[in-house]
């Protein structure tokens, strides 16, 4: 492993990671390198096809001179040429081939923006449960070593004859249920631990991070209005950029298909020569004969389409149905949007409210337990209910946690939309 067994990742490391080595991350940066590619192609559009051949044979057997006259002929022949042929006009197919290879550059250049943010995104996700799970599971064995104590005490009790004894085999049930809660509390954190290794593609064992105190959030995280958010996310979010780049693909690709309607205009350069051997006749040496031979020609191509076989209409006349649809995608996109943002907005808000909720069950819990203690303590109250005050207390600290989190997240939702850099502090 490249960091041993005994590292704690931070979250910026875990996301930079991420970022680096995702599968989905490498895909997209390598479609980047093939639209580099075809950019270079259609450059090449632009210039000459230039090509150069040379042909040589032999021939052998009865050649008749004059009839009824054969003698045995051997006839050697070479030629060779350079052919250089120039497209003039093909009705900017080459123009809008060249555009349209560096339109979808840049459309995968902001498929690659998307899609890190996604892994971004997914990785706080993870990583924020991790540390919910952390902090319940401080939770637990905090109850834990109390039931422990609570133990203890109760044999003390009982031994002094101020409560039966029955209760000490109450308290080691509760004791039991406890241990039992660590446990489980245990397997959730290696759980959300394995999830975040498995979203990294790093091996589970010895995996961990680095212990965050997210504090104790605050309104203050809450935007009072979600308008801003959803005027800078439609003039920056990348799903409407690529959908806008869509839009103009397609129009690019009509315009591509009405070329076929157009003349196609070539200009054309050619050099020949060659040289013919026989042993029937003496010629001019081969160099001689490759001077004396050759020869230049210059043509002009033009090619007019007259009928395709309906070929060049279909293809316009589907290009503008695509044309149509990426145009209705981008309003699907901004819908899409608005909704997930409306939503992330209104969830927040709703986190927040449980948030405050939870802290204000939490004291209400955390007093009536104080007081039922001491009401047992005093002998004034069973075992059974103190158990009963205990097991609200300790639910009421798992929803504070859970809502916590589940609140802290909700904002960083918020500022992924409006363009902040995701942190934790």
């Amino acid at each position: 492993m490249a960091f041993g067994q005994d590292k704690k990742w931070t979250l910026q490391e875990c996301v930079d990671y991420a970022l680096e080595h995702n599968i989905s991350v490498k895909q997209v940066q390598n479609t980047l390198l093939l639209n580099k590619q075809d950019i270079k192609a259609s450059q090449g559009n632009f210039l000459p096809s230039i090509g150069l051949g040379i042909r040589q044979s032999l021939s052998l057997g009865q050649s008749e001179l004059f009839p009824g006259n054969f003698v045995d002929r051997t006839f050697h022949s070479t030629s060779a040429g350079l052919n250089v042929s120039q497209t003039v006009f093909n009705g900017f197919r080459n123009t809008n081939v060249y555009k349209q290879s560096l339109l979808n550059l840049e459309t995968n250049q902001l498929e690659l923006e998307r899609i890190e943010d996604d892994i971004t995104l997914n990785v706080v996700n993870a990583y924020l449960n991790v540390l919910f799970n952390k902090e319940n599971l401080e939770t637990t064995q905090a109850q834990f070593e109390f039931s422990k104590k609570q133990l203890v005490q109760v044999k003390a009790l009982v031994d002094a004859g101020v409560q039966p004894k029955a209760n000490i085999y109450d308290a080691e049930a509760t004791l039991s249920r406890d241990a039992q809660q660590v446990t489980i509390a245990d397997n959730n954190l290696n759980l959300a631990l394995l999830n975040l290794s498995q979203l990294l593609q790093l091996p589970f064992d010895g995996f961990n991070v680095e212990a965050m105190d997210v504090g104790t959030p605050s309104e203050t995280l809450l935007y009072s209005d979600a308008s801003p958010i959803l005027e800078y996310a439609l003039a920056n979010r990348v799903e409407i950029k690529v959908a806008e780049r869509n839009i103009e693909n397609a129009q690019l690709n009509t315009e591509i298909s009405k070329s076929g309607y157009y003349p196609n205009v070539s200009l054309g350069y050619g050099f020949n020569t060659g040289a013919n051997f026989s042993n029937l006749t003496s010629s001019n040496s081969f160099f001689q004969q490759i001077n004396d031979n050759k020869g230049h020609s210059l043509s002009l191509n033009v090619n007019i389409p007259v009928f395709s076989g309906y070929r060049n209409k279909t293809a316009v006349a589907k290009s503008k149905i695509q044309e149509e649809n990426s145009k209705l995608n981008l309003e699907q996109a901004k819908i899409n949007l608005e909704s997930n943002i409306q939503r992330a907005y209104t969830d927040a808000h709703a986190a927040f409210k449980a948030y405050q909720a939870a802290i204000k069950t939490l004291e209400s819990q955390e007093f009536a337990f104080f007081n039922a203690k001491e009401r047992f303590d005093l002998g004034s109250m069973t075992a059974f209910d103190l158990e009963q005050s205990r097991v609200q207390l300790i639910n009421a600290q798992s929803s504070l946690i859970n809502a916590k989190y589940d609140f802290v997240f909700k904002t960083k939702v918020l500022d992924f939309y409006i363009g902040k850099t995701i942190t934790l502090n």
